[in-house]
C-alpha cells in the first residue's frame, strides 16, 4: 500500500503553468497560515485532506471547533472512504483505554512507569505551557516528575496495575506534615497502597529466603546490613518500594505546604478531568476499540472532542492521543503492506507539546504527514509560553516542516516571517535624469538592486475565495528542495473553495 514518494498528490497551478505537491513533500510537513475567512480550511486544507485521504492515506485528525466532524465525515464520503473512519466521541461506540495500551508498550526499552510518566508530564507540561508559561526552574520539573513516577510504582507495586482513580487517590491522600484531622485514625488510600506494597514486596522475601540453604539464612540474619543489601539487589521490587518510601515519608512530607500544593495541584488537576464522563468512560474505564496500528492500516481516527466546546479537558484529551500516536507511529518500521498515516490539525496551536519539533523532525522517514493550520505566527507564541523563549522554538518548531502556505493575512508578524522566508531577488531598477539648463537634456540608466521578492503588505490583498472571487482563493506557497515550474521555492497559486 505504500507508494512512490514522488507521487503527485495534486498540481499547484498559477495560470502560467503546474507543479507537483507530492507525498514526498507532504510527509516533510506543512504549515498553514491565513486570517479569518481567508480560506485556509476551504481552499488549501481542503484540497489536501482530500488528496490524502484519496491516496489510502490513515491518520488522527484533531478537532478545535465543532463542525470540524461533519466537515471530516463529508470528505471520507465523497473519497469513497467513510467505512475507514472510526470516531471518538461521547457517546460513541469507540473508546481507547491509554493506561491499557501504554501498559502493552515498551518504548526503546524504558519500563512501564517511564512508558506513563512520558505521557502524563507530556499533556500537563503542554498545559502549563499554554495557560502561564512554563518556569525554566527545573526543581518544578523534576518534582513533578517525582511525583508522577512514584506514584505509579506505588500503584503497581500494591495493585499490579495502574488507573487513574488509584493514582488520583494516592496523589491526595499522601502523608503530610501535619496530618488532616479526618485522616487520623483511619487507612487513607496512600496507607492502603502502602501496605499493599509492602505484604507484596515481603512475599517476595519470603519466597526469595526460602531458596537459601539454612547456613545463609543465618548469615543473612545475623547482619542486618548485609541482609538488607541483598535483599535490595535480589527483589527489584524491594528497591522500588525504599525509593517510593523515601520520596513520600522524607521528600515529599517535608516540602512547605506552598510548595507542594503547586506540585500537587499540576498533578491531581489533571487527574481529576480524568475521572469525569464523558471522558473517564472513553480514556480509562472501557476497553480500547482501537489503537494507533489501526491508522497503519487505513483507519482515520477522529476525536470529536473540540476545543471550543470541551475547553482544557477536550485539549488535554488530544494532546495525550496526540503524543500516544506519534510515538507509535515512529517507533514501527514501514512495511509493505502499511498504510502512510496523517497527523491533522486546524487551530493547532492548542494542540502543541515539547516533543513536536522532535517528532516532526523525524516524521518523513516513518511516513507521517504532518499538516498543522493556524491563523497566525502570535497564535504559537501564544501557546508555547510567550516572551523570548517562544521565538525559538516557535522558529525550531517551524523549521521542520518544509511547506508553508500563506493565506490572506492581516498579522504584521506573520506576513513579515512569510516575506523573509521566501526571500530577496535581483531586480532592474530604471531610472531618468530630465535636466532644463539651458536646454532640454534627458538620459536614462539602469542599476541592479537587492529587494524582497514579496513585501509583506501583498499577504493582505490576496483572494480570499467567495462568488465574488469564483469561489477561488490564492496564496503563496514556500517549499524547501525542488523548485517550482516558475524557477523558485515559492509560487502564488490559486485552490478551488469548498
Amino acid at each position: 500500500m505504500i507508494h512512490d514518494l514522488d507521487t503527485p498528490l495534486f498540481q499547484v497551478a498559477d495560470g502560467k503553468g503546474m507543479s507537483p505537491w507530492t507525498i514526498r513533500n507532504a510527509v516533510e510537513g506543512t504549515a498553514i497560515f491565513g486570517g479569518i475567512g481567508s480560506g485556509k480550511t476551504s481552499g488549501s486544507g481542503c484540497t489536501i485532506a482530500r488528496k490524502l485521504l484519496e491516496k489510502n492515506f490513515g491518520g488522527l485528525v484533531l478537532t478545535a471547533k465543532p463542525d470540524e466532524k461533519d466537515m471530516w465525515v463529508r470528505y471520507c464520503q465523497e473519497a469513497g472512504r467513510l467505512d475507514d473512519l472510526i470516531i471518538v466521541e461521547p457517546g460513541g461506540q469507540h473508546a481507547f483505554n491509554f493506561l491499557e495500551y501504554e501498559s502493552a508498550q515498551r518504548h526503546g526499552g524504558i519500563s512501564l512507569t517511564e512508558n506513563i510518566v512520558q505521557v502524563l508530564k507530556t499533556v500537563i507540561a503542554a498545559g502549563v505551557e499554554k495557560s502561564n508559561g512554563k518556569s525554566d526552574d527545573p526543581f518544578w520539573e523534576d518534582a513533578l516528575n517525582m511525583l508522577i513516577f512514584n506514584s505509579i510504582d506505588l500503584s503497581l507495586l500494591a495493585y499490579g496495575k495502574v488507573s487513574v482513580q488509584d493514582l488520583y487517590d494516592i496523589v491526595v491522600t499522601a502523608p503530610k506534615k501535619e496530618p488532616r484531622p479526618e485522616d487520623k485514625g483511619k487507612p487513607t488510600a496512600f496507607k492502603v497502597a502502602f501496605a499493599a506494597a509492602r505484604d507484596r514486596v515481603d512475599a517476595q522475601v519470603e519466597q526469595f529466603l526460602k531458596t537459601l540453604t539454612p547456613e545463609e539464612q543465618s548469615r543473612l540474619h545475623r547482619d542486618a546490613a548485609l541482609f538488607e543489601a541483598t535483599i535490595l539487589e535480589k527483589i527489584p521490587d524491594a528497591r522500588t518500594l525504599q525509593f517510593v518510601d523515601q520520596f513520600f515519608v522524607e521528600s515529599y512530607r517535608n516540602l512547605s505546604e506552598k510548595t507542594r500544593s503547586i506540585i500537587e495541584f499540576s498533578f491531581s488537576g489533571f487527574l481529576f478531568r480524568l475521572l469525569k464522563e464523558p471522558v473517564h468512560s472513553l480514556f480509562c474505564r472501557r476497553p480500547s476499540t482501537l489503537s494507533p496500528d489501526d491508522c497503519r492500516k487505513g483507519k482515520i481516527v477522529l476525536l470529536n472532542f473540540p476545543v471550543k466546546q470541551y475547553y482544557k479537558v477536550g485539549r488535554d484529551i488530544q494532546v495525550m492521543m496526540k503524543f500516544i500516536f506519534q510515538r507509535a507511529w515512529e517507533s514501527r518500521s514501514l512495511r509493505e503492506d502499511d498504510h502512510y498515516v496523517f497527523l491533522w490539525a486546524d487551530e493547532a496551536q492548542h494542540f502543541l507539546h515539547e516533543h513536536d519539533q522532535e517528532f516532526s523532525a523525524t516524521a518523513r522517514s516513518a511516513g507521517i504527514a504532518t499538516v498543522y493550520l493556524s491563523q497566525n505566527l502570535p497564535n504559537y507564541h501564544a501557546n508555547m509560553g510567550g516572551g523570548a523563549k517562544s521565538e525559538y522554538r516557535v522558529k525550531g518548531f517551524l523549521g521542520t516542516l518544509s511547506t508553508k502556505i500563506f493565506h490572506a493575512n492581516a498579522d504584521i508578524e506573520t506576513n513579515s516571517y512569510a516575506s523573509d522566508l521566501i526571500g530577496q531577488g535581483y531586480v532592474e531598477d530604471k531610472s531618468r535624469t530630465v535636466g532644463m539648463a539651458g536646454q532640454y537634456q534627458s538620459s536614462q540608466g539602469t542599476s541592479i538592486k537587492l529587494e524582497k521578492l514579496v513585501r509583506p503588505e501583498e499577504f493582505v490583498g490576496l483572494c480570499t475565495g467567495g462568488p465574488q472571487n469564483g469561489k477561488r482563493v490564492s496564496c503563496f506557497i514556500h517549499r524547501q528542495g525542488n523548485k517550482f515550474h516558475n524557477g523558485f521555492n515559492f509560487i502564488e497559486a490559486f485552490f478551488p473553495q469548498d
